[in-house]
């Protein structure tokens, strides 16, 4: 089974999701698996990333665009 690690949480997102797990008696493990699923769950099955769709569009920007802008984060 794969695994999946998330850096740079909010620590008051993981506050949040701690007490969600408490709710539904869930670990935070569980509880995260269980918010992972549903957001699955909304993928219609039809979905192949190979029929996906590229539109690309003019921003105004004129300077080359950095990670930083595209991903929004410090690598």
């Amino acid at each position: 089974m794969k695994s999946l690690h998330i850096r740079d949480i909010d620590p008051g997102l993981v506050r949040k999701i701690k007490i969600l797990a408490a709710l539904h008696h869930r670990s935070m493990q569980g509880e995260l698996k269980a918010i992972i699923e549903d957001a699955a769950k909304k993928v219609p099955e039809s979905s192949d990333t190979a029929d996906l769709d590229i539109i690309s569009v003019r921003t105004g920007n004129t300077d080359a665009w950095k990670r930083e802008d595209i991903y929004d984060d410090a690598r």
